[in-house]
């Protein structure tokens, strides 16, 4: 299957994405989100607030091992997380249903970029104030009756439509 180990992964070119959890309660969220980290090969993961950290039982059961391979880092609150990206230059996109948003499929990424994505709290989404600091908002549509979508799932979505857009020759 010509894997990589974790030492080829942590060597490896990534993906310009960073992934960001705002208060993300579920392990198994958590560690869904670094499982498809790993399999995008998305730069790193921001776990944010109350959001679990490893080493723990519940993310490695969904993880599987990526929460190892996957550079990763906590901080107090999602907003310390958005300024210090924003300092980086990284473009800073929240995936929330919002005023003026961006459908994903409208949401271009230029291949020299380096973007940032937001998710947020199972019950409560993105918290506004860091909406309110993020560069824009994309939203995934929908066409159901239900208006929201499991973070891990929503997560996956939104990476992705990124790795086509900044990995085309994949």
């Amino acid at each position: 299957m010509k894997r990589l180990t974790v030492e080829e992964f942590r060597q490896a070119a990534k993906m310009p994405l960073t992934v960001v959890l705002d208060d993300v309660r579920s392990m198994h969220n958590v560690g869904s989100v670094l499982r498809t980290a790993d399999a995008f090969r998305v730069e790193r993961v921001c776990l944010c607030g109350i959001t679990g950290v490893p080493p723990h039982a519940e993310i490695h059961k969904t993880a599987l091992g990526a929460e190892d391979s996957v550079a990763w880092k906590h901080y107090a609150t999602a907003l310390e997380a958005v300024e210090e990206l924003k300092r980086e230059g990284v473009t800073v996109l929240a995936v929330e249903q919002a005023e003026g948003s961006t459908m994903l499929s409208d949401c271009h990424a230029r291949p020299d970029g380096r973007y940032a994505v937001v998710l947020g709290n199972e019950v409560k989404g993105v918290n506004q104030r860091v909406v309110d600091a993020c560069d824009g908002c994309i939203e995934i549509p929908q066409l159901g009756t239900k208006h929201s979508l499991n973070v891990s799932v929503a997560a996956g979505i939104v990476i992705y439509q990124f790795f086509q857009q900044l990995t085309p020759s994949v």
